[in-house]
This record gives structure tokens, C-alpha cells and sequence, in this order.
């Protein structure tokens, strides 16, 4: 070994000698306490900032070890208040038992790590196991329990616990993907929720193919996916999933509306034609449905069946506003055409006939959407001069002059 070598040992011993004493006193000190059968959170303080203190001493067993069994002995004394009847803090009985499972997976990792032999032999493993196992529901229920109480971030860490027990070594005798497969799919849509709920992507995605699982739930979860889609900016799989929603679920008020505005919004409206037309074989009297289809062909610049469908939504609803703006805007958009042509006074009787046409569903839509002026009022405005409605026409005219 060289001189240097020599030194660079020396220093490292020099360094690493009081680290060890001090994890010795503190390591003693704590079971200390334990055996006193009290100030187990002060046992459980001083690990807690052993393993904060060095990344040495995350390597030792023992300290998780005594960490273990301070807050083991902490949830004994809770349990036995809450049998006797006694008050007790509950999220804390809880988080108790969220503490032993992320310190006995923290341990069974150490514990399972190949000895010089390259042998896998984890001294502690049965043991913790069996009695984790016994406590598992505390977790599931301590995420009910937060879910209650709108505490997402707590909440979406429980049952992400609870999941990912099953894939944790320390529980692989349990077979938890298999035995426990329906409470890990509902667990897995709560904490799907909870992240949307967090407005938080990550989270939400994280269990969402095993929350689809739950099948009472799947439209749900289905929403939240759009959602986060959304947020992303990611358009083909909002619209994929958009239509997955609608094609499995087409009276559900999340996702029809949805694909047909985004439809709408990307002019594809062939397509949004389509899925209105594919939704009223569901529902043929469904005026959303309706709507959808009288939009999709007013856009479509198929007049005659735009007018026919909005008579329809009229005949089973007279009091919806839109049926009557989209058959007004059939009559004036042909009038429009026909005053595009080069002489247009050919078809003068024609062009006040379609204005004469417009004109009632114009007015009834003023009266049933009064306050959506920029639709209405630049339309009468049309209708009125061409129809040589004097009084009527110098009525809309102040009014668009204040617009």
C-alpha cells in the first residue's frame, strides 16, 4: 500500500469512527425507550434522523430494525385504546400502519441483497410479511378514510402503497395480484381519481390501465383520461379515448358532447355527422343526438336536411333555442348563396321567400336566447332590411350599434 493509500484510509477511518459511535449511542438509546414501554416516538425520531443524517447508516439493518419496532409498538398502543373504546386520533392509527409497510419493504430490500456467496436468504422476511399481511386492509381503508376527508395527496399514497404491495417481494408468497385482483382494481380507481383530483397527470396515469379493470367504474376512469389528455395537449389520445367513451358508453353526458365539439372545432364535420348518426340508432329521439346532427349538416351545407332534422328537435322540444337559430341559418346561408350569383335579382322572388322563411325562427330564438345578441342581432339585421322592415330594421340597427 502506498503512502498515500495509507493516508486516504486513515482519514476515512478517522471519519467514519464517530459516525459509528454516534449510531451506537443513538441505535441504544432507542431501545431504551422501547423497553420502557413508552416514548416510542422519540425512539422512532432518533432513527428517523439517523437515516436522514448519512447515507451510511441507510445501509443498516438494525436501524430500520428499531425503527420498526417503535412504530410497531405505537400502533399497539393505539389499537388498544381503540379497543377499549378510547379516543384516539384515527389518520394517525392509520399512518402507522402506512409507516410499517414502507419501513418492512425498506428492510426486506437490504435483508434480500446476495451474501458473499451470492445466496439470497431474507432473515426477516417471513415475519414482517405475516404481519403486514394482517394490516393490509388498514391501508386500503386509511385511503377511504382521506378520501373522505378531500386529502388527495394522503389519500393517492395509501392505495399506491396498497397496489404496490403485490409487487413487493417481502408479500410475493400472498400472490396479491391473483387473490386480491378486485380490491387492487378499486384501489387503483381511487387513486386514479385522487390524482385527477390533484390535477396532477403523473398521478392519474399511473394506475389508470389496472383502474379500468374495475368495470362499474370504467367510464369514470375513462373521463379522467380524457381529462388529462386535455391538459397535455395531447390530441389524438383525447380523441381516441373520447371516442373509445362514446363508442362504449353513447347516452353518458361526458363524452358525446365532448367528441362533437372537438369534432367541430377541427371541422371534421363528416365525422361528427357520423357519430351523431351513429348515437341516434341508441336513441333515435335523443335531441343532444339531434343537435348534433342538425349542426353537423347546417355546417355540412346540407340545408333541406338540416331544416328536417331541427323540425324534428322542435316537434319533441319547442323550447330549445338552437333548433331555431340552425333552421333560420339553413334559409339564410341558401339566400347568401343565391345573392352570390352574378345577377341576383333573378331570383328575387326566391330570396324573399327564404328570408320571409328565416325571419319566425330568428325571432323566436331572440326570445328564447335574449342575451346571445352577436348571433341574433346581425341576422335580423338581414332579414328585416331585406324584408324592407322599416321600424323593425331601425330597432336592430341601434342595438348593433351598441354591440
Amino acid at each position: 500500500m502506498t503512502k498515500q493509500q495509507t493516508l486516504f484510509v486513515l482519514l476515512l477511518t478517522l471519519m467514519i469512527t464517530p459516525c459509528l459511535r454516534a449510531q451506537k449511542k443513538e441505535l441504544s438509546q432507542a431501545r431504551s425507550y422501547i423497553k420502557s414501554g413508552k416514548d416510542f416516538d422519540k425512539a422512532e425520531k432518533l432513527m428517523t434522523d439517523l437515516l436522514a443524517g448519512s447515507a451510511a447508516h441507510r445501509e443498516n439493518k438494525d436501524i430500520y430494525l428499531t425503527w420498526y419496532q417503535a412504530v410497531s409498538m405505537q400502533y399497539e398502543a393505539a389499537n388498544e385504546k381503540l379497543y377499549l373504546g378510547q379516543q384516539y386520533d384515527t389518520a394517525a392509527f392509520f399512518d402507522l400502519t402506512h409507516r410499517m409497510y414502507l419501513i418492512t419493504e425498506s428492510l426486506d430490500s437490504l435483508d434480500a441483497r446476495p451474501d458473499e456467496k451470492g445466496r439470497i436468504r431474507p432473515k426477516y422476511r417471513r415475519e414482517h410479511a405475516s404481519a403486514m399481511n394482517a394490516l393490509r386492509p388498514n391501508l386500503f381503508f386509511g385511503g377511504n378514510y382521506h378520501l373522505r376527508k378531500a386529502a388527495y395527496d394522503t389519500a393517492f399514497n395509501f392505495f399506491d402503497t396498497y397496489i404496490d404491495a403485490a409487487r413487493q417481494p417481502l408479500f410475493s408468497a400472498y400472490r396479491y395480484d391473483s387473490i386480491d385482483r378486485q380490491r387492487i382494481c378499486d384501489a387503483a380507481y381511487w387513486a386514479t381519481y385522487c390524482g385527477y383530483q390533484l390535477h396532477d397527470a403523473e398521478r392519474t396515469l399511473k394506475y389508470s390501465q389496472l383502474a379500468l379493470e374495475d368495470r362499474a367504474k370504467i367510464p369514470y376512469t375513462l373521463q379522467y383520461l380524457c381529462e388529462v389528455y386535455r391538459w397535455q395537449q395531447r390530441d389524438s389520445l383525447y380523441a381516441a379515448t373520447l371516442y373509445e367513451g362514446f363508442s362504449r358508453y353513447p347516452e353518458h353526458p361526458y363524452f358525446f358532447p365532448r367528441l362533437r365539439d372537438y369534432l367541430t372545432q377541427k371541422k371534421q364535420d363528416d365525422k361528427a355527422l357520423e357519430i351523431a348518426d351513429k348515437a341516434l340508432t341508441v336513441n333515435p329521439q335523443n335531441t343532444l343526438f339531434l343537435l348534433a346532427r342538425s349542426l353537423a349538416l347546417l355546417n355540412l351545407s346540407r340545408y333541406a336536411e338540416c331544416i328536417e332534422t331541427s323540425e324534428q328537435i322542435i316537434a319533441l322540444n319547442d323550447t330549445l333555442p338552437d333548433p331555431y337559430y340552425n333552421v333560420a341559418t339553413a334559409y339564410l346561408n341558401q339566400a347568401l348563396e343565391l345573392e352570390n350569383r352574378h345577377d341576383s335579382r333573378k331570383y328575387r322572388t326566391e330570396l324573399t321567400n327564404l328570408y320571409f322563411a328565416a325571419r319566425p325562427y330568428m325571432e323566436i330564438y331572440r326570445k328564447l336566447a335574449p342575451d346571445d345578441k352577436k348571433r341574433w342581432a346581425p341576422a335580423l339585421y338581414r332579414i328585416y332590411f331585406n324584408l324592407n322592415m322599416g321600424k323593425n330594421f331601425d330597432e336592430i340597427d341601434r342595438l348593433m350599434k351598441k354591440l
